[in-house]
């Protein structure tokens, strides 16, 4: 009887950890993806920016490719500053990530992106990234 308690506990225990680390793993995939953009965006690849959003009108094509062809820039993207008001996010959640870059030789650029989760840790979840925007004030909120 012992034993049998002992291994549903590492069964229940090993359930749980599959669960967490799922969750937790939706943060890292919606980072990615927002870096990913973000180096799309200065290497001056509207083509690729516009491919990693869903925009939802002809406005939002417009502003991911003048937004390459402003911000190109030669260099690394760093990430300086990362809010995400859909981070641990438990279920569905839509909202604006304030995304602080630079890239050597420039100073630090601020933007806002649309990032929609569907799903849960027990459906598995995803990232979609709706609309970027143009930079805005360094010390500027997201709408």
């Amino acid at each position: 009887m012992r034993v049998a308690l002992i291994a549903l506990a590492v069964v229940v225990f090993l359930v749980v950890s599959f669960f967490v680390a799922r969750w937790l793993n939706t943060d890292t995939v919606e980072r990615g993806d927002v870096v990913t953009l973000l180096r799309a965006q200065a290497a001056g690849d509207g083509d690729a920016v516009v491919a990693k959003l869903e925009c939802a009108d002809a406005a939002c094509e417009r502003l991911a490719r003048e937004n390459a062809r402003r911000l190109r820039t030669p260099g690394k993207v760093e990430i300086l500053r990362y809010d995400s008001p859909t981070s641990h996010a438990l279920g569905s959640k839509e909202g604006e990530v304030r995304v602080v870059w630079q890239a050597p030789g420039r100073l630090p650029t601020v933007q806002c992106v649309r990032v929609a989760r569907s799903g849960s840790a027990l459906t598995g979840a995803s990232v979609t990234l709706q609309r970027l925007s143009a930079p805005i004030g360094r010390e500027s909120s997201c709408p």
